[in-house]
């Protein structure tokens, strides 16, 4: 092979990484068109040399040693896409450390550990691509850094994960509870045998720590996103929150106001109107909002091997491209902005609140002196029929109020001999101005 060959080092062949050999395999000569290069893979690593492919390899590319990508001097990118933090952290560090450049699909990783890889990649001038770990084959995160350069982003909300959105779709479309719809979805392959990690929200975690690094230039971790799942959601939650206009959707929520950042994972509700309220089944949608360009979205399927696969080449034709004019490395920015974190106070948004109250008079005149006295107006007021003997259901739409005032009113509520007990509580996103 001659100096218009670029050779590649591949970690991991399950799924994506078996898309990323076909889509070479398969666009050689458009790659070709685009980089002025070819594109070969010098080596494979996995972990079992002797299993069965799906795709073809000649002998002695495979190999179960790390170190024949690591130290081969002949390889100039590697694409990681064995998933897992230990020991995708490792080699990556290590890549980078020897020169090469790293496009990686991995979202555990770089949502705990890439400020410190970005951070090695700018010291040793090397890239770091990671487009596909968030969204799939939707390019988000190249319209973060690119697209949004010259403005300052001050709102980035998602439904960045496809397998609880299928759920609460299917549980708008068939009025079936939470569990139901949640083996359907694990049968379709839709949800893996253990779907904690999407179901909790941690998932989408991941993925807003990302998008909020990056949108925001600040060093945002994991465990600073406030996670909620979807698991207590229930059929009718679903169905009231429609009969007031809304969809309910498991959303990631990044903001900043002021220099200060809140990043969150919930179920909320959002207006019929919202850009993200008519996405559907597994697809994803990420809406951006910059104080110039004012709101985008991005819109696409989340998952999957070839849009995922997709997103790795695409990032690695980028790295090519860089190599071409001696650019690698520059546009690698490790997050430079100070990190401020929102208290409950300056936290702000709307919320749908469902109580199951005593069925006597006076109680919505208690009720509404409960949220006077922490200053929350309210927006919708909705009384359903007894649900139950010398029980009544209340359902509350409230204005514009701080995170801090809400849970003042929730003391309130849970230690008032009216309240039997608050059913259910979410925040609320888009519809009438507060």
């Amino acid at each position: 092979m001659g100096e218009d060959t670029v050779k590649v080092g591949l970690m991991g062949l399950g799924t994506v990484g078996s898309g990323v050999v076909r889509l070479i395999e398969d666009h050689q000569e458009d790659l070709y068109h685009q980089t002025g290069r070819r594109i070969a893979i010098e080596k494979v690593l996995v972990r079992d040399r002797l299993k069965k492919r799906s795709v073809p390899f000649g002998k002695g590319l495979l190999t179960d040693r790390a170190e024949d990508l690591l130290e081969n001097r002949e390889i100039d990118i590697v694409v990681e896409v064995m998933g897992g933090i230990e020991p995708a952290r490792e080699y990556i560090r290590e890549a980078l450390l020897q020169g090469k450049h790293v496009v990686t699909a991995n979202k555990d990783l770089m949502a705990l550990h890439g400020a410190e890889l970005l951070s090695v990649a700018a010291e040793k001038g090397c890239d770091v691509f990671y487009e596909a770990s968030v969204a799939g084959g939707i390019p988000i995160l190249r319209a973060l850094v690119e697209g949004f350069s010259s403005d300052r982003i001050t709102k980035m909300i998602g439904i960045v994960n496809g397998t609880t959105n299928y759920i609460l779709t299917e549980m708008k479309r068939r009025g079936a509870p939470f569990g139901e719809v949640l083996h359907q979805a694990q049968t379709l392959g839709y949800a893996e045998a253990d779907p904690a990690s999407d179901v909790d929200g941690l998932d989408a975690a991941r993925k807003m720590a990302i998008l909020g690094t990056l949108g925001f230039r600040i060093p945002l971790s994991l465990e600073e996103v406030k996670v909620r799942g979807i698991a207590d959601v229930t059929p009718e939650d679903v169905q009231f929150a429609e009969q007031m206009g809304y969809i309910l959707k498991l959303v990631g929520i990044a903001q900043q106001d002021h220099g200060k950042v809140e990043v969150s994972v919930q179920p909320a509700l959002l207006s019929g109107d919202h850009p993200l309220a008519s996405v559907e089944g597994v697809y994803n949608a990420v809406s951006v909002y910059g104080e110039a360009v004012g709101e985008t979205m991005f819109y696409g399927p989340g998952a999957g091997e070839m849009p995922t696969a997709t997103a790795v080449v695409s990032d690695l034709v980028t790295v090519i491209k860089q190599m071409r004019l001696g650019v690698n490395g520059r546009g690698t920015v490790a997050p430079y902005r100070e990190k401020q974190l929102k208290s409950p106070r300056e936290v702000f948004a709307k919320y749908f609140l469902r109580l199951h109250v005593a069925d006597e008079s006076g109680v919505m005149a208690r009720l509404t002196q409960m949220f006077a006295e922490e200053e929350v107006s309210l927006e919708k007021v909705l009384q359903l029929p007894r649900s139950r003997e010398k029980e009544a259901e209340i359902i509350l739409i409230t204005h514009t109020a701080s995170l801090h005032q809400l849970s003042r009113v929730r003391e309130q509520l849970e230690e008032s001999d009216v309240v039997i007990r608050i059913q259910s509580d979410y925040r609320v996103e888009g519809g009438l101005s507060s």
